[in-house]
């Protein structure tokens, strides 16, 4: 497969690997509502990505992210004049941790323009996987030219879509709009309701499908049309009539034609590629929503809700977790908070309080802009508002001592099984994953007053990890994994006893 090169490349592709693990502070007066249906996370996106992740890898069903397009313009919010090298600096490891979010069946959904899109293309083949493309999807933004523009005016945008496994991915239909069922007729008052003709002839070849017919109103027709073929056999068409599914016409003189009741079409239909601004927006919709929310325009290039809302139809169903790691004006909190999805969003700099955060209590309390109409939306819910907090490790790999259990034991069973902890562990045994159980000895979690505080593998302490794990996993075969300060077993007993000792902190920061 092509690969796409560029100066630090090798350096980028290992950035997300240096990133330290921090903890999250709540921040509880920035907080809303009455539940936890969200979190926004105010920071630079790659380290909370990097805090999330032993929280939430593996949960995600839809991603959906905005990132700065490299234009060569000024934002107030952010910088997107990147020079392309240093863009793909920027995109790339975030891409590779927000990978690790996807569920199996989820997907990730980028809005792009034609300034990177196509290196976008490449390095997400890579990171992805290019058989895990879905598409591009070409979304009309604007309905006016622009007559000030240099050559072309650029009325489309791309949403580059990817699987995290394409085997396991499926869309949700879309709904059926109001002008697909205008066609629906009832001309004969049939009982089973409204219904379309559609054409009985086809192309391909078909050996029963040559024959004539005689209409009701007693018409001969030799046969189909030229060159065309009767999709049914006679004895078919026979059935079909009996049935009053066949449509002669007023007169009974017309070819015959198959009636397709609306009750019996599928209620959604196969998403597009094309996404007018008539059916998901414009971006004056997009900015009109910010003004009404903030009184002025607070960025330069939002999307309008519709937009987001046709991602989230396609891409998630209610109760589902959606991520976005550049939540810009909050947009895609506040569509998915609306459409009874679960959500996280990361923005980074002073506006994720005074805009995101403000944004989601207007939504909490019921603001109607937006899609609320169309979703029936009248508040409720409730969020988390979290920033970075301290590394749990510093620079020398060193734990910080303000680091309590379950922080360690989080960040631990996530490098050892790369899935997240779903239980809060009461002792040193974190649990068993596959052919592996893991166990941390760390702050005086075995109560001890001692010096080392408990964080020391003795017989005792084996002794006690063993009974908790034979009580959990009876039938456990595999390896024990125990992080501690200091063991006093031999290497003969680990070995003998399928113990894989590992040193804090240098063993935990050197794996994570």
């Amino acid at each position: 497969m092509p690969l796409l090169h560029w100066l630090t490349r090798d350096e980028d592709l290992r950035a997300a690997d240096r990133v330290p693990y921090r903890l999250l502070d709540e921040v509880p007066e920035l907080s809303a509502g009455e539940g936890d249906e969200g979190l926004l996370v105010q920071g630079d996106n790659l380290e909370a990505l990097k805090a999330l992740l032993p929280f939430y890898a593996g949960r995600v069903k839809c991603i959906y992210i905005d990132p700065p397009y490299n234009t060569r313009s000024a934002f107030e919010h952010y910088d997107d004049s990147l020079e392309h090298a240093k863009w793909l600096a920027m995109v790339v490891p975030r891409l590779m941790l927000l990978r690790e979010f996807l569920s199996e069946d989820g997907s990730i959904w980028v809005s792009i323009d034609d300034n990177e899109g196509h290196y976008l293309k490449v390095v997400m083949d890579e990171i992805f996987g290019r058989r895990n493309f879905i598409t591009n999807v070409i979304w009309r933004k604007n309905y006016a030219p622009k007559s000030s523009a240099r050559h072309f005016s650029e009325d489309h945008d791309h949403l580059l879509i990817y699987a995290k496994n394409s085997d396991n991915w499926f869309p949700n239909p879309m709904p059926r709009r109001p002008d697909q069922d205008k066609v629906y007729k009832n001309p004969d008052d049939d009982p089973r309701g409204r219904w379309r003709p559609d054409n009985l002839s086809a192309r391909n070849p078909y050996s029963l499908g040559i024959y004539p017919v005689t209409t009701p109103g007693g018409r001969k027709i030799e046969g189909p049309p030229s060159g065309r073929y009767w999709a049914v056999s006679k004895e078919k068409l026979a059935a079909l009539d009996a049935d009053n599914r066949i449509w002669w016409g007023k007169d009974g003189m017309n070819i015959p034609s198959l009636k397709r009741f609306l009750s019996e079409v599928k209620a959604g239909r196969v998403p597009q590629t094309f996404w007018p601004y008539d059916e998901v927006g414009h971006t004056q919709d997009a900015k009109k929503e910010i003004v009404l929310l903030f009184g002025k325009e607070v960025f330069g290039t939002p999307k309008p809700e519709a937009l987001v809302q046709r991602v989230l139809q396609i891409g998630s169903n209610p109760g589902d977790l959606v991520l976005d790691s550049f939540l810009g004006s909050g947009t895609t909190a506040a569509v998915a908070h609306k459409m009874g999805r679960r959500w996280i969003g990361v923005e980074m700099g002073e506006h994720a309080r005074t805009h995101c955060a403000l944004r989601m209590q207007k939504v909490i309390e019921g603001e109607q802009g937006g899609i609320s109409k169309d979703v029936g939306w009248e508040g409720g819910g409730g969020f988390r508002f979290c920033t970075l907090g301290p590394a749990v490790f510093d620079q020398d790999g060193r734990i910080d001592p303000a680091i309590g259990f379950v922080d360690l034991a989080r960040h631990v069973w996530f490098s050892e099984t790369r899935q997240p902890m779903t239980d809060v562990p009461t002792g040193p045994l974190l649990g068993a994953h596959g052919e592996r159980a893991v166990a941390v000895l760390y702050n005086g979690i075995l109560k001890d007053r001692s010096p080392g505080g408990g964080n020391v593998l003795t017989r005792a302490a084996l002794k006690l990890i063993r009974d908790d794990l034979d009580a959990a996993a009876p039938d456990f075969a595999g390896d024990l994994v125990v992080y501690g300060t200091a063991c006093r077993l031999s290497a003969a007993t680990l070995k003998d006893q399928g113990i894989l000792f590992r040193q804090t902190p240098y063993d935990i920061s050197a794996r994570t």
